[in-house]
């Protein structure tokens, strides 16, 4: 899952664009192996990116979601 959309274009679609010339060894071999079949890429939408919590500034009611999605309680809940 990816929240990213224009890396999953990129690598469904190979086109040698003038930005994408220099990328690196490893995203090639995905783009290969997404040609091949062999990996699919889905749109992940950034309110259930639950790696968001660990890496962006989030909203409280947001942290909290992602908490739980996470399987994590608020110590403060526990008795």
């Amino acid at each position: 899952m990816v929240n990213n959309k224009s890396a999953i274009n990129l690598a469904k679609h190979p086109i040698a664009h003038g930005k994408s010339k220099h990328i690196e060894t490893r995203v090639h071999f995905l783009r290969d192996q997404v040609t091949k079949g062999k990996l699919v890429l889905d749109h992940c939408n950034t309110e259930v990116q639950i790696a968001d919590v660990m890496s962006k500034y989030v909203k409280i009611e947001t942290f909290e979601r992602l908490r739980s999605m996470m399987g994590i309680m608020n110590s403060a809940n526990m008795n």
